[in-house]
């Protein structure tokens, strides 16, 4: 049997209406999307939900630029259709920012010669303001390095007192060490002359002795005539 024709108005029963929606929602994405890839089309698909729940499907990479592509085809470009009201904000926020780059140019020293006195004047009045305060600012910035690089000076100062009170400590540490150093090395211990055995001297015999007189010619003789005389042991 072939299918009945089904009648097109809203369906009544709450749960046959999501059924419905579920069913042909699949659907209608399916074939925006076999749409798409047999025909090689852009193709771009919006469903929201009675509750307002948003389904949808692009063939581009980017649903934006599909939805600009469909406003240029049908309204033209979309600069010429804007309202009146924002052609004016428009056309306010172009003169503005003209009159900012002029009065940009103008501090530069660029287009002067259009100025008169008064405006010559004013630009004066704004360049030295300008100035105080840029100076002012200078001079704060650098008290403010110049309080830093005092506040490092003193710790620097701190720091090397401490190191030169470490290194006396230790100055005079290495100095008293030294001076008890020597008394320590330099004692010297006194012991009595050794003794000496009789042994080592031979007695004297005065007959032993004689004394001859010494001729000036006779200098050898006399000298080996003292020895024959002298004890073995002192020659």
């Amino acid at each position: 049997m072939g299918r009945g024709k089904v009648e097109l108005k809203r369906i009544e029963n709450k749960i046959n209406r999501q059924v419905t929606f579920a069913k042909r929602r699949n659907g209608l994405l399916k074939k925006a999307y076999e749409l798409s890839v047999l025909c090689d089309a852009e193709v771009a698909l919006i469903i929201f939900s009675n509750k307002g729940k948003l389904y949808e499907f692009c063939s581009s990479s980017s649903m934006g630029a599909t939805l600009e592509r469909y406003h240029r085809s049908n309204y033209g470009p979309i600069e010429a259709h804007q309202s009146p009201d924002n052609e004016q904000e428009y056309m306010k926020l172009k003169a503005r920012v003209e009159v900012l780059q002029q009065s940009q140019r103008h501090l530069l020293g660029e287009e002067l010669g259009q100025l008169g006195i008064k405006e010559l004047d004013q630009l004066e009045n704004v360049l030295d303001t300008s100035l105080k305060e840029i100076r002012t600012n200078k001079n704060h910035r650098m008290l403010n390095q110049l309080s830093d690089l005092q506040q490092k000076e003193r710790n620097l100062l701190e720091i090397n007192r401490a190191l030169r009170s470490k290194l006396e400590g230790t100055s005079a540490a290495l100095q008293s060490t030294w001076q008890l150093q020597p008394a320590e090395h330099n004692v010297q211990y006194q012991q009595p002359p050794p003794i000496l055995s009789d042994m080592f001297f031979e007695p004297l015999h005065s007959n032993n002795i004689r004394y001859n007189s010494v001729e000036p010619n006779n200098v050898a003789g006399t000298t080996q005539t003292a020895n024959m005389v002298l004890p073995g042991w002192m020659h």
